[in-house]
C-alpha cells in the first residue's frame, strides 16, 4: 500500500503488480484507488462504522471503477461518504440495503393480495389491479420503491392525464395509498412521492333525466321488452351478413328490464343490483339487504314498484338477476348491461346517459320533492353528508318562497300588481 495524492495522472500511471494493492489518497484518508493484477482499477473508501472508534467494525466499500468516474468525482463522493460515516452513518449497509429493497413491481404482488386489506372489496381489488397493470407497472415497475420521486409521480400523472385526466386523478390516490402501506406496513423509509400532487380539475359529471326523458326511457324500454328495439341499419351500404328487415330487431330479456327498473327506482348501485341474491330479499317486509355494498352493510328499502317488479320475476337461480349460468352449480351474476342498455339509450335518444345516471337521477327527484338531504343520503346508503351534499342546488323550495317573498315585498313597494306564485311558474311553462 501506499499512498500520494490521487489526480487524474497520478491514477492513470499506477502499474498493476503481482497481487492486489491500495494506493491511499495523501490529502483525504480512507479514500483509495484498488488496482488488481490484471489492471482493473476501482475507487474506494474506508471507514468505521457508528461514528468511528477502535471498536467499531472496518468497512470498505465501492464506488465505481476509473473507467466511468473520475478522480474528480470520485474524491467528491468519498468526502461526503466519509463526512456522514463520521457522524454516524453506515454507507455501505445502506447501499446493500437499497440492493435488497424491492421494486414497485415486486411490492405490488403483496400490494394487491386480498389478504392485505381484508376490507377491500373484490371490485377495488381489480380496478386496483388494472390500474397497475396498464399504467403505473410500465411506468415505475423496474423502480425501488424509496426511489421513486415526486417528478416520477408526476410525470405519470401528466401523461396518463392528456387523454384521461379523471383517470390519472385516480392514479394519484392508488399510489398514495401503496405508498403510505409500503411506509407503515413494510417499512420503508421514505417520504410519501404522491402526496401533494396538483390533480386535474374535474367537471361534474352528474346527470338527472327530465321528465320527458324519463317517458323517452319508459317508452323504449316497454317496446325491447314486446316488439324488440329496430337496429338502425344504413341502407346506403351493403352487407354480406345483414339482417332481414323483419329480423332487424332485439328484444331485452325480462331480467335486463328488471334490473334497469330497479335501479331507477331505488337508486341503488349497478352491482347492488346484479349481485343480488333472492335470500337477501324480504318482500313481506319490502326490504332488500346487502351484505356487502360499497359502504358495507345495509338495507335498501322496497317501494311498491320495486316490490311488484320482484314479485312478478321468476326465480331460476340464486341471482335476482338472472344471467347465463343461473341454476348452474358454479353460478355466477351477471356481469353488466352494457347491451341492453346501450340499445335503449340510442332508442330514446338519450346519448351519453351511463347507468349510474339513474341513481342521480333517483336522487335528484328527490331533492326536488323537497324531501332533504338526509333522508335521501340515509335511501342512498351514503356513508357521508358531503357525498349527498351535490344534490343541494336540487333541493330548492326553501330558496323559491325566500326569492318570493322578498320579490312580492319589492313589488309592493314599487307600486306591482301581486301575482300569485303559483301564476308566475305557469307562465314559465307556457313560454
Amino acid at each position: 500500500m501506499g499512498t500520494s495524492k490521487l489526480t487524474k495522472t497520478v491514477a492513470a500511471e499506477l502499474a498493476p503488480r503481482a497481487i492486489t494493492f491500495i494506493e491511499w489518497d495523501a490529502d483525504l484518508p480512507g479514500f483509495g484507488l484498488r488496482v488488481t493484477p490484471n489492471g482493473a482499477k476501482a475507487w474506494i473508501i474506508e471507514y468505521r462504522a457508528g461514528g468511528g472508534g477502535r471498536r467499531a467494525p472496518s468497512r470498505r466499500m465501492t464506488l465505481g471503477p476509473l473507467a466511468t468516474l473520475t478522480a474528480e468525482k470520485a474524491r467528491g463522493a468519498a468526502k461526503d461518504l466519509l463526512a456522514a460515516a463520521r457522524l454516524g452513518a453506515d454507507p455501505a449497509k445502506d447501499r446493500q440495503s437499497a440492493r435488497a429493497a424491492p421494486t414497485v413491481g415486486e411490492l405490488s404482488k403483496i400490494f394487491l393480495k386480498p389478504e392485505t386489506k381484508v376490507d377491500r372489496k373484490a371490485s377495488t381489488l381489480a380496478l386496483y389491479d388494472l390500474y397497475f397493470r396498464v399504467h403505473i407497472l410500465p411506468a415505475l415497475g423496474s423502480k425501488r420503491v424509496q426511489d421513486v420521486t415526486d417528478a416520477d409521480v408526476v410525470k405519470l400523472h401528466r401523461d396518463v392525464g392528456v387523454e384521461k385526466p379523471v383517470t390519472a386523478n385516480r392514479l394519484i390516490k392508488v399510489l398514495s395509498g401503496f405508498f403510505s402501506w409500503a411506509i407503515t406496513d413494510q417499512k420503508i423509509r421514505m417520504d410519501n412521492p404522491a402526496k401533494g400532487i396538483d390533480l386535474f380539475r374535474e367537471e361534474g359529471r352528474e346527470r338527472y333525466l327530465t321528465s320527458e326523458e324519463l317517458s323517452r326511457l319508459g317508452d323504449a324500454l316497454r317496446e325491447a321488452e314486446t316488439t324488440g328495439l329496430p337496429h338502425l341499419v344504413d341502407d346506403t351500404k351493403k352487407s354480406k351478413h345483414a339482417r332481414k328487415p323483419e329480423n332487424r330487431f332485439t328484444k331485452i330479456d325480462q331480467f335486463a328490464a328488471a334490473a334497469i327498473r330497479l335501479l331507477i327506482f331505488t337508486g341503488a348501485r349497478l352491482r347492488e343490483i346484479l349481485h343480488l341474491e333472492w335470500r337477501n330479499v324480504d318482500l313481506e317486509r319490502g326490504l332488500l339487504f346487502l351484505d356487502d355494498s360499497k359502504t358495507g352493510r345495509k338495507p335498501i328499502i322496497l317501494n311498491a314498484p320495486a316490490l311488484q317488479i320482484l314479485t312478478d320475476l321468476p326465480r331460476i337461480g340464486k341471482y335476482v338477476i338472472a344471467g347465463q349460468s343461473a341454476g348452474a352449480k358454479d353460478e355466477q351474476p351477471r356481469a353488466d348491461l352494457q347491451r341492453p342498455w346501450g340499445a335503449l339509450v340510442k332508442r330514446a335518444a338519450l346519448g351519453g346517459l351511463r347507468i349510474h345516471d339513474l341513481r342521480h337521477t333517483h336522487a335528484s327527484v328527490g331533492a326536488g320533492a323537497n324531501l332533504g338531504l338526509p333522508i335521501i343520503g340515509r335511501l342512498l346508503g351514503h356513508r357521508h353528508p358531503d357525498t349527498t351534499a351535490k344534490y343541494a342546488h336540487l333541493d330548492n323550495d326553501p330558496l323559491r318562497r325566500a326569492s318570493e317573498r322578498i320579490a312580492i315585498e319589492i313589488a309592493a313597494a314599487m307600486g306591482e300588481p301581486p301575482r300569485p306564485a303559483a301564476d308566475v311558474r305557469s307562465i314559465g311553462r307556457r313560454k
